[in-house]
């Protein structure tokens, strides 16, 4: 075992990450620094910093890295309309390397040799922290300690914790959560439990950021938002940071049922795996950013976008934030939103994001002159479309013929 002065703990301040601090104390010998990020997932962490006094440290990190979180994460993945297998909005995925980032960061700062984190072996997010930490220090070292102790229940969880006198809100007799849970500004995702059975419906109290689309407003929300080089900055001509805008979306969306997904996924460890998602910001942000796409991307560079999406969604779902692929597809991805530029109106109704109107001023590639059913002008020419069509056809026709004279 290496011998180690300092380790860098992601810290939340739970069960289990205060089990591996005390671990990490005891089982290493080192002084163990906590770090905790404010990503947006709703929870007071200054509970955290002193339940980590109360354990020993003496150094303490806790950021606020909302703004950062949606303005270089969650936005420029956005301008991909990354879907993981069609469905997964991918909001735990994109919360890990900026994690690892600022892991790896505070273990400079404070002259740590490593980092850890409270990732399972049997999960993605053990990948994708380490994965990143990698790529930003070659040197870092990772423990892992659910991939080192023999603490595999929460029962065991429980007892070291009677045994080193570490204090947790939950009894063991006393109510606890069902569901294994993770939450920031994009989404929050619910699994284990009953969903460990795929054939169970959730049970409606589950869900805690949207209301069923049945119990939703009778009465349509409209929102028109307002984009520049592919990034949303307006909501109904409001100016919102990118943090405020995502959480107003979070708000609008869940109040009419919008965002919610159950899926089985595949993770990257080999298993499938039952997930229940609420994304109702997101699911209104990849509607609307289609749209005001489908009148300023060109035809061809959005079906090269379109063709190159499932492999960077998977990227980022694999852990690969940090790699040069992914970042070789972002700055293509970039390019191709200088001309983005616009506004979507969108109605919201009983979980449904409809997109009821788009414009550009200056970047729209709409031409009504052209497409119009009406006399055109001379604008277009029906004519041309002869030429086109016969010299399209051409193939077709050779393959036709060698397959009539086939014996």
């Amino acid at each position: 075992m290496p011998k180690l002065n300092k380790v860098v703990l992601a810290y939340s301040g739970g069960l289990d990450t205060s089990v591996i601090l005390r671990w990490l104390q005891e089982t290493y010998d080192c002084e163990v620094v906590t770090y905790t990020a404010d990503l947006g997932q709703g929870e007071e962490l200054e509970p955290a910093r002193k339940k980590a006094e109360s354990m020993g440290v003496q150094e303490i990190f806790i950021d606020d890295v909302r703004e950062e979180f949606v303005a270089d994460f969650v936005f420029p993945m956005f301008r991909c309309n990354a879907l993981y297998e069609g469905e997964y909005l991918l909001g735990t995925s994109i919360a890990r390397p900026l994690i690892a980032k600022r892991l790896v960061e505070v273990a400079a700062e404070t002259n740590s040799q490593a980092i850890s984190h409270g990732a399972t072996g049997k999960g993605n997010d053990q990948v994708r922290f380490e994965l990143g930490a990698y790529a930003l220090d070659p040197s870092i070292q990772v423990i892992a300690p659910w991939r080192e102790w023999d603490l595999n229940s929460r029962e065991s969880l429980m007892d070291f914790c009677e045994k080193h006198q570490i204090p947790v809100e939950q009894k063991r007799s006393g109510e606890k959560s069902p569901y294994s849970m993770d939450a920031n500004l994009l989404h929050i995702s619910y699994e284990g439990g009953i969903l460990e059975d795929p054939s169970a419906e959730p049970e409606e109290a589950m869900w805690l950021w949207s209301v069923s689309p049945e119990a939703a407003p009778d009465t349509p929300t409209y929102l028109e938002l307002t984009y520049q080089g592919g990034d949303p900055i307006a909501v109904d001509g409001q100016a919102q940071t990118p943090a405020q805008l995502l959480a107003l979306l979070n708000q609008v969306g869940g109040r009419n049922g919008v965002g919610r997904v159950d899926i089985v996924e595949n993770r990257y460890v080999g298993m499938k795996a039952r997930g229940c998602y609420e994304t109702p910001g997101g699911t209104i942000l990849l509607k609307a950013h289609r749209a005001i796409e489908s009148i300023t991307l060109d035809r061809e560079l959005g079906h090269l976008k379109d063709e190159l999406m499932p492999r960077y969604a998977s990227l980022i779902y694999n852990g690969y934030w940090w790699s040069p692929e992914r970042l070789a597809l972002q700055a293509l991805i970039d390019e191709s939103q200088r001309h983005v530029n616009g506004t979507v109106r969108l109605k919201l109704y009983k979980g449904n994001v409809t997109v009821v109107g788009r414009w550009s001023e200056h970047d729209s590639l709409y031409d009504g002159n052209i497409v119009t059913f009406e006399d055109d002008a001379g604008a277009y020419d029906q004519k041309d479309a002869a030429g086109f069509i016969k010299l399209n056809a051409l193939r077709l026709k050779m393959a036709s013929l060698r397959q009539s004279k086939q014996p």
